[in-house]
């Protein structure tokens, strides 16, 4: 459960959280969640994996211990018999599919919520329930990685495998497929092929940009090699000085698309969180603070706001709705800052693996 200690120990950071309001939000995804588990992006709308898994991995941070529980026992229950899940399901309903495509980084996330869940809780029993159903997801996933390291974007709902790939989608199968790599080396089952392939894509990502289908006006592919851990160090500062002025509004955010004058809450809290990543802490708080115009009187954070127009009813959250994952991506980022063992540990890359991206993966 939610304790006022931990609250004021991991989640409250100035200008962002209060322990109240910590306490708030927390509340808020919890009451998003169905009693079987499901983390719908609000009540009525449809549940992704890749989001699900986010809302849980916060209430983790929270202590909300046996909540997370539950959302990943949703996962195991209706995996696929290929190890993938669906795009989307209708309010987490699981024979309300609105999306059978398989989109290969909401399948690998699950390796990445399943290892800060047992780093938060030591629950061994938990480990070896979710290794198969991890093992199956990433599997399914490197059947779709490419020759030149990149893994493909999805299979079609009949199949078929979109072998085009992206370059935000493979940044998180990295991270996915270090926590994976982390989780078989906690059960003494090394999975070789894993390392290479993370090898692979982890130079593809670094070195091989014309791999990629370019989305480059999206800041996303702008952060999250750096939030995937695939580019580090000096080269990640580069990356980051180098569109700072294109995609930050100061004092109000992250644009998620130029030229779009729209700046969104989970975009933003993923910045801030690649910013401490970087070891930049000082200037991820800035951007959490300067979100907090999109906070509801219910704790939950509006997706984004349109901050140009004409006039200013021009002006406005939108689109007008409270996501569990922008919720979470918030807490998330706050955890990180704040010290919590576990987001740190899975973000900020210790106890996973190293040195599995040497520039000697093809030309």
């Amino acid at each position: 459960m939610t304790s006022p200690e931990r609250i004021a120990e991991h989640l409250v950071l100035p200008g962002v959280l209060t322990a109240e309001q910590a306490a708030e939000t927390v509340a808020g995804i919890l009451a998003v969640q169905r009693e079987d588990g499901a983390l719908p992006w609000f009540r009525g709308h449809h549940l992704d994996p890749w989001d699900h898994t986010e809302a849980a991995m916060a209430l983790d941070a929270a202590g909300e211990h046996a909540a997370a529980a539950r959302a990943y026992e949703w996962l195991a229950r209706h995996q696929n018999g290929d190890g993938s899940w669906y795009a989307a399901y209708h309010d987490g309903e699981p024979d309300r599919v609105t999306d059978r495509s398989l989109e290969s980084n909401f399948v690998a996330y699950i390796a990445v919520g399943v290892w800060h869940h047992y780093l938060a809780t030591g629950d061994d029993v938990f480990l070896d329930r979710m290794w198969p159903v991890v093992y199956a997801a990433v599997e399914f996933v490197l059947g779709l990685q490419q020759p030149g390291g990149e893994i493909g974007w999805k299979r079609e709902a009949d199949g078929t495998p979109v072998n085009d790939a992206l370059l935000t989608g493979s940044s998180s199968i990295h991270q996915a497929l270090r926590c994976a790599l982390a989780i078989a080396e906690e059960r003494e089952e090394p999975q070789p092929d894993w390392e290479l392939a993370a090898g692979a894509l982890g130079h593809a990502i670094r070195r091989h940009p014309e791999r990629f289908l370019d989305k480059a006006r999206y800041s996303m592919d702008w952060y999250y090699p750096v939030l995937g851990g695939a580019i580090t160090g000096p080269e990640a500062k580069t990356r980051i000085e180098a569109d700072w002025d294109t995609f930050v509004v100061p004092g109000l955010g992250v644009r998620c698309v130029i030229p779009n004058p729209w700046v969104t809450g989970g975009e933003s809290c993923e910045l801030a969180l690649a910013l401490w990543v970087m070891g930049e802490s000082d200037r991820a708080l800035t951007i959490l603070q300067d979100i907090q115009h999109l906070r509801a009187g219910n704790g939950m954070y509006w997706t984004g706001y349109v901050f140009e127009g004409e006039t200013e009813s021009d002006k406005a959250m939108w689109p007008e709705e409270l996501t569990s994952w922008t919720a979470g991506s918030l807490l998330l980022a706050v955890a990180a800052l704040g010290g919590d063992e576990a987001t740190v540990a899975v973000f900020g890359g210790e106890r996973l693996p190293t040195g599995l991206e040497p520039d000697c993966c093809g030309a």
